[in-house]
């Protein structure tokens, strides 16, 4: 259980430092390297004219993206220093998110930024809300706080889910090298304790196989309290540095709609999440 190579997405228009740190971390944890990628695309203002000006401000605005770019292989490189090998970069003049998620087949694992709330600009971001949805790829979605990867405790978010044992089985290579790992269900319907103490015990010895050991809590959200106030507790009172969840949402018109969960944890957790769709 290992992660050969690591990707990081690079925003143009947001704080870049978190996620390089957690990416060179996990470059030196697990000997792996690591391919920068970022991507921009020209924004047009409201006023755009036509002829020889029009062309002039397009070429003014891509010089200025190459500039930007440019700036952020700087960044990357000496952030991630001598902790990966080997050591990519790649860019373009392109809608970020379909540029990475292009990308995103040369990696095992994608590290971004957690999303801001409200709307992301498109030509300047790859939405991790997007990425999720489409790389394929487990992401690891960092705070601007986070400055490592801390995997002292580990929380893994079960739902009886295709995508949460999906991001159980990809979230192994992490597991094996934290000190606790704790499995928790939050049950929102009391008559199913029984049952949820026997899919954890299933859970929990599917680990074992892998040789990763870990306890199951099962936990109710209580009398009016949502799903993610609960999930937010315990992970404070694990003192959780990650959690390990499935990514949930739909295409709606073609703009991926999270769930209530999913969205929360992408854009309000102070953790690092792993999330796999």
């Amino acid at each position: 259980m290992t992660l050969a190579t690591v990707m990081v997405s690079l925003a143009l228009s947001q704080p870049n430092e978190a996620r390089l740190q957690v990416a060179g971390d996990l470059a030196a944890r697990f000997g792996a390297g690591v391919i920068g990628v970022a991507a921009g695309e020209f924004t047009p203002p409201l006023y755009f004219t036509t002829g020889e000006q029009a062309q002039d401000l397009i070429e003014q605005g891509e010089a200025g993206l190459q500039n930007r770019l440019a700036e952020l292989e700087r960044q990357f490189r000496a952030t991630i220093g001598d902790r990966a090998a080997p050591l990519g970069w790649r860019s373009a003049l392109d809608f970020p998110a379909r540029y990475t998620l292009a990308q995103a087949r040369a990696a095992d694992i994608l590290v971004t930024g957690c999303a801001p709330t409200g709307v992301s600009d498109a030509f300047a971001v790859a939405s991790p809300k997007d990425l999720v949805m489409q790389a394929g790829r487990p992401l690891l979605a960092v705070p601007d706080t986070a400055s490592w990867l801390d995997l002292d405790t580990v929380l893994v978010a079960w739902k009886e889910t295709p995508e949460a044992r999906r991001a159980l089985a990809d979230s192994l290579p992490l597991l094996a090298k934290a000190s606790n790992v704790v499995v928790v269900e939050i049950l929102e319907n009391a008559s199913e304790y029984d049952a949820c103490e026997a899919r954890l015990e299933d859970v929990i010895g599917w680990l074992k196989r892998h040789e990763i050991v870990a306890s199951a809590r099962v936990e109710e959200a209580g009398q009016g309290r949502s799903v993610t106030a609960r999930l937010d507790a315990v992970a404070a009172d694990l003192s959780a540095g990650l959690i390990v969840a499935g990514a949930y949402g739909h295409s709606r018109f073609r703009e991926f709609v999270l769930g209530g969960v999913t969205e929360h944890l992408m854009t309000r957790t102070e953790r690092c999440v792993l999330l796999s769709h």
